[in-house]
């Protein structure tokens, strides 16, 4: 997945540069470089490595708790435990100050909250009815790609070679584990939410890359949180019906997903995309279905189907390939 920003390796807003204020250190080599340029990255590595696994916990715990509540009700929850949850983190960080942004962003930011947390989160947990874990992982993570093929419909980047190719690829994995599905292993509905949910995945990504520009991540994700919650509010009153009829189990569940995968992850992902790329970020997500699976089986004992393993693995390597970018070389400080 690529924008605008990501085709000079920098995102397009965020804190300027430490190298401008740091005194450049000469190595033995006779390199000069930045103080410190070697463990600047360390935050927004470990923001990635905290998003990932905790949004493959979110796959594994989704299917878990399917049988005992329905997909708009366990979103509500979590999101209302998501919500709290940042409220408390933004009145600490920002000192009881947070800094709303207004006018275009504060829109975007709702349209974002709308699409990535409410809609988005309600097609996850109804996919979690029909398809094992694994299974809506691979699809859900088709996400860079089509993010990729927003990025050239939205911020007008060129439609790469390298774009098509992984197109193609993909689109051949999703055809196997349509045939998956065809032959009763899968649930072809399942397949299907789970595709629209790839592309609420992507219109959230893109929206909230925007957003990034000017509001700072722990407030986009804190009113991207409130916007969603507020949106699967019609929901209240099943919620309520089907209160009585959870387990302590669920409860916990959704409190865990809206404090972890909503809540903690969605802050450590817009600060990772704050300071990288948005496809840098976006194909991190690649490591999740491998996660998921490895989770899946060892705690519900699920294992995709070996045709949609099989056409998971097509579907991610068209991901990859579209995300692929050949490294230029570096020039030598050694002297001569």
């Amino acid at each position: 997945m690529t924008t605008s920003s990501s085709q000079s390796g920098k995102p397009a807003a965020g804190p300027p540069s430490a190298a401008a204020s740091v005194a450049p250190v000469t190595s033995s080599a006779g390199s000069s470089r930045p103080a410190g340029a070697a463990t600047r990255p360390l935050l927004p590595l470990a923001a990635v490595l905290t998003t990932v696994l905790m949004w493959a916990s979110a796959f594994v715990v989704i299917r878990w708790a399917a049988p005992d509540i329905s997909p708009g009700p366990l979103a509500l929850l979590r999101l209302l435990a998501g919500s709290v949850t940042l409220t408390v983190l933004v009145l600490l960080v920002r000192r009881g100050r947070p800094r709303l942004p207004r006018g275009k962003a504060l829109v975007l930011t709702g349209v974002f909250g709308v699409a990535w947390f409410a809609i988005y989160t309600v097609a996850f947990n109804w996919a979690g009815h029909y398809l094992d874990a694994g299974t809506i992982a691979m699809i859900v993570n088709l996400s860079p790609l089509l993010t990729a093929l927003g990025a050239v419909l939205f911020f007008k980047e060129a439609f790469s070679r390298r774009l098509f190719l992984g197109m193609g690829i993909s689109l051949a994995g999703i055809a196997l584990i349509a045939v998956a599905g065809s032959t009763g292993r899968l649930a072809l509905t399942g397949i299907l939410i789970a595709l629209a949910a790839a592309f609420l995945y992507t219109t959230g990504m893109l929206v909230q890359k925007v957003v990034l520009r000017t509001v700072d991540p722990l407030t986009a994700t804190w009113l991207g949180c409130l916007a969603g919650t507020l949106a699967l509010l019609p929901f209240a009153a099943q919620t309520a019906a089907e209160w009585e009829g959870v387990s302590a189990g669920t409860l916990l569940a959704a409190v865990y997903m809206g404090v972890g995968p909503t809540a903690l992850a969605f802050w450590c992902w817009g600060y990772a995309m704050n300071h990288f790329s948005t496809g840098r970020v976006a194909s991190s997500t690649l490591a999740v279905p491998a996660v998921v699976i490895l989770l899946s089986a060892a705690t519900l004992g699920e294992i995709p189907p070996p045709m949609a393993i099989l056409g998971g693995g097509v579907c991610l390597a068209g991901v990859a390939v579209s995300q692929w970018r050949r490294s230029r070389p570096r020039r030598s400080h050694l002297p001569a």
